[in-house]
């Protein structure tokens, strides 16, 4: 690339040896690097007062590592971690290291499973024994959560406002042979009621770092504030599209407490028809690290830590359960 540069063609010589010298000193070089150099600074900044500088720098260190891959099965998922040479996470999710192509792993095709981040696979979980019932899916696309609020048996209306998300959605849903009613509409014009309700709401995604690197730098305060917004008009739809007794979670892949605990607190200050219901510890195999004492599920990427980067850490999430009053 210099030599084929004008200007710069002179330095080609110079620009080999140091090529060359990174090369040698690859494992020194990276050794010397401080993880938290990479976090964008708004990040940094607004992480470390959320979290700790602890927390912070932790969080740095994992999503600098190449993320491993989660697949939720159907069932079996022991058999399935063995047959793929995987692991089984704390709470289920079958883990491999990210290596080849996905659909050429066995079970893909015949829809044993589908990928999914383990920390994302908890919140659908959160509505309890929704077997038989109708339960709305906002912003639904791609469709993992959807597969498994059908494959729990449940009645899914999936609403997402693309239609060319939905595309994939429908085709996720036929490899996987589960049945669900697509609607291409904007959430906030969806009508209930419903039994439960899941709002998978759009947000920064800053929980998603370690595989979307490019978040850090798309992403700004700016969009913090205005997702915020987005996602009170869609809590506040909860009293209109949930029966009484009904349940709703509310999730988000997000690091940012305007996004999550703040935004909770908020609604719960505004809306009477609507209660926290509280999730805990032991509903769930695994999730007690990740219960709040106000009882909310927050998971951080540095959590589930492993001597062996390429099986440790999942996505930043928060989740809260809701259920509608008389």
């Amino acid at each position: 690339m210099v030599e084929n540069d004008r200007k710069a063609k002179g330095f080609a010589g110079l620009a080999n040896a140091v090529l060359r010298g990174l090369a040698r000193d690859r494992e020194e070089a990276l050794a010397s690097l401080d993880p938290l150099d990479d976090l964008s600074p708004w990040l940094r900044e607004r992480w470390t007062a959320t979290w700790g500088a602890e927390a912070t720098a932790a969080i740095a260190a994992i999503i600098a590592a190449e993320p491993p891959l989660d697949l939720t099965v159907k069932s079996e998922a022991e058999g399935w971690a063995e047959r793929l040479g995987g692991t089984l996470t704390p709470t289920g999710s079958v883990r491999l290291k990210a290596d080849g192509a996905v659909p050429d792993l066995a079970g893909y095709a015949d829809g044993a499973w589908w990928v999914q981040d383990a920390a994302a696979a908890l919140p659908a979980r959160l509505l309890g024994d929704i077997a038989g019932l109708s339960v709305a899916d906002l912003c639904a696309a791609p469709g993992g959560k959807t597969a498994q609020l059908a494959a729990a048996g449940a009645h899914v209306t999936a609403v997402d406002r693309s239609p060319r998300r939905l595309e994939r959605l429908a085709e996720n849903m036929t490899r996987l042979k589960l049945d669900v009613a697509v609607s291409a509409m904007d959430a906030l014009d969806l009508e209930g009621p419903f039994d439960a309700v899941l709002i998978d709401a759009p947000c920064t995604a800053t929980g998603t770092v370690r595989g979307h690197p490019d978040v850090m730098h798309l992403k700004s305060v700016a969009d913090v504030e205005g997702l915020a917004r987005l996602q009170a008009r869609l809590l506040d739809r909860l009293p209109v599209l949930l029966k009484v007794g009904g349940r709703a979670v509310y999730c988000t892949c997000s690091l940012e407490p305007e996004e999550g605990e703040a935004q909770i607190a908020a609604l719960l200050a505004r809306e009477p028809k609507l209660a926290l219901d509280p999730i805990r510890p032991d509903e769930l195999a695994g999730i007690a690290p990740f219960v709040t004492a106000a009882g909310h599920l927050r998971t951080l990427p540095s959590h589930w830590p492993d001597a062996d980067p390429a099986r440790a850490g999942l996505d930043g999430f928060f989740a809260a359960r809701l259920v509608r009053v008389g």
